[in-house]
């Protein structure tokens, strides 16, 4: 008897059914590539399902003057100062939803390919995310080198990525597996993921080293 692989679903029907859970609710912030993620959401229809706001701050200024002032803007330490300003604004301002709501916060820092396509387009993506309502999140971070050649196609990929990472972490549970999924419906050597890191109440007995936060290594899809 032959069991057929269960069907992966295309990027559309992801975010859809992401949309229409009302359990799930949260927020997108994206800086320095456009809003390709949270565009995903509003495409398929029944965004106001899922996303109390998404935001660019794409000026320097805007981004320092919400997030605090820092040397570089793609990196680490503003990808966190992002989602510790995002995440905590959501049951603040929506306390009648935290019974019921699983909260996340999604954002992301990116430097995409330029105009004279002499840079490497990389980026910092992470999710900080409630498996059930009123528990302590989880944070999934991760760093991106994007290789494609064209901005638009860098941007299209970017986009896949994102939703790609809130769905596994809302719906799998082992670390390797989120990490195998969230390239899905790329085809060729399109992403590099070179670091990816899982922690939180959820997430206790993860080996680090296991799910690559171990320097030098990648994971090219």
């Amino acid at each position: 008897m032959n069991v057929e692989a269960p069907k992966k679903l295309t990027v559309q029907e992801k975010a859809l059914r992401i949309n229409l859970i009302r359990a799930i609710y949260g927020s997108f912030a994206e800086i320095g590539a456009g809003q390709e993620v949270a565009a995903n959401f509003f495409k398929v229809g029944g965004a106001s399902g899922t996303i109390a706001k998404t935001m660019s701050a794409y000026d320097m200024k805007f981004s320092d003057a919400i997030y605090g002032v820092c040397d570089r803007y793609v990196c680490e330490d503003r990808l966190m100062k992002m989602l510790d300003h995002e995440y905590v604004l959501l049951p603040e301002r929506l306390p009648h939803r935290m019974d019921t709501t699983r909260f996340f916060a999604f954002a992301n820092t990116v430097e995409a390919l330029n105009y004279e396509r002499s840079n490497q387009g990389h980026g910092w993506m992470g999710l900080r995310f409630q498996l059930r309502p009123n528990s302590e999140p989880n944070d999934c971070i991760m760093h991106i080198k994007m290789h494609d050649n064209d901005p638009h196609q860098q941007q299209y990929a970017l986009g896949v990525v994102g939703v790609n990472m809130i769905y596994a972490c809302m719906f799998l549970s082992d670390p390797e597996e989120i990490l195998v999924s969230i390239t899905d419906g790329l085809v060729g050597k399109r992403i590099e993921i070179d670091m990816f890191r899982i922690s939180g109440p959820d997430f206790l007995d993860v080996d680090q080293k296991i799910v690559g936060d171990a320097p030098g290594e990648e994971w090219i899809y």
